[in-house]
């Protein structure tokens, strides 16, 4: 999977994440009226707002950026029917020809582990009266997951990405402040997150693709240069997922570190700075109506950034 990432990297020369994480604040004028006034406000309105929402938004960007990343807590909040506007946004960004990372944070183990790499990232097995069948859920490319449980937590979501051609995120060294209080413990000389990122270069060993990087990627934020700069050392085949960028603080001059020679090795994370652009100064010429294209100019600018501060492939 991490070569058809590459792949769709050099393709549109943008190494960027855009994060699909709706909120009603979010929303258009255009877009809330047009619902909201007819139909009222319920959690099933509100997924149908936040799904013509992310579809204008794919639109927008999908010839500049090679993927998106929808958090399932902004759709698990409205129930089913978020859950079933999580599962078409992840349908038509994937028929855009996006790569496509739910960010679902999971971590269990044994049977748990299984029905949750099954959900996102394979297929759910059913079967009856000896008849059976194999259905897609939400089957996004990748998915992040929560190292803390330990290989037990990982290894079902390896099953899953070698037999269904996807891949993982691993949580390493996160963008939150209050992250350190566990991920920079001192253990034995080295930093948690230290050991965390050597057992993700070994999850990743025997998943390394034509350019090098494994399909067990690693979440390390844009907020602290220092450590990006030493996982990279602990971590040269692995694709980071930088979040933090933006909104966060993070610019492009904070994660040249964070890329390897090539140009290559990291995709970096853009949610509310894209897809809210038109509320900022910077795009406010956009107005209510033009909220897509001005998510199409924070991304060119996003990309400007990267481009110049950065030495990303281009």
């Amino acid at each position: 999977m991490t070569d058809k990432f590459i792949d769709a990297i050099k393709k549109t020369g943008a190494p960027i994440c855009v994060g699909l994480d709706p909120k009603m604040s979010f929303l258009p004028e255009c877009i809330a009226g047009k619902i909201f006034t007819p139909k009222g406000i319920s959690t099933e309105s509100v997924a149908e707002a936040f799904f013509e929402y992310n579809k204008a938004i794919i639109d927008a960007v999908k010839d500049l950026v090679p993927s998106v990343k929808p958090q399932v807590a902004m759709y698990e909040e409205l129930g089913i029917p978020g859950m079933l506007c999580y599962q078409k946004t992840v349908k038509y960004a994937k028929d855009a020809g996006l790569i496509v990372i739910g960010d679902v944070k999971r971590g269990d183990i044994g049977s748990t582990c299984a029905s949750y790499a099954n959900a996102h990232l394979g297929k759910t097995e059913l079967s009856y009266g000896g008849k059976s069948c194999s259905e897609i859920t939400f089957a996004t490319d990748y998915a992040t997951v929560n190292p803390y449980m330990g290989s037990d937590g990982i290894n079902e979501f390896l099953k899953a990405g070698k037999e269904n051609d996807s891949g993982i995120f691993v949580l390493v060294k996160t963008s939150n402040p209050s992250g350190a209080e566990f991920q920079d413990l001192d253990i034995g000389g080295e930093k948690l997150y230290e050991r965390v990122a050597e057992k993700v270069d070994e999850w990743g060993s025997d998943s390394v693709g034509s350019y090098g990087y494994s399909d067990v990627g690693a979440v390390v934020g844009a907020t602290y240069p220092e450590v990006g700069r030493r996982l990279r050392e602990l971590m040269p085949r692995t694709l980071f997922l930088v979040p933090g960028y933006g909104a966060q603080g993070a610019s492009g001059k904070d994660l040249k570190d964070y890329f390897n020679k090539d140009g290559l090795g990291a995709v970096v994370n853009s949610s509310r700075g894209i897809i809210a652009a038109y509320k900022k100064d910077g795009y406010a010429e956009f107005g209510d109506e033009g909220f897509a294209q001005a998510a199409r100019a924070a991304t060119q600018d996003m990309i400007k950034d990267l481009r110049e501060n950065a030495d990303v492939y281009c």
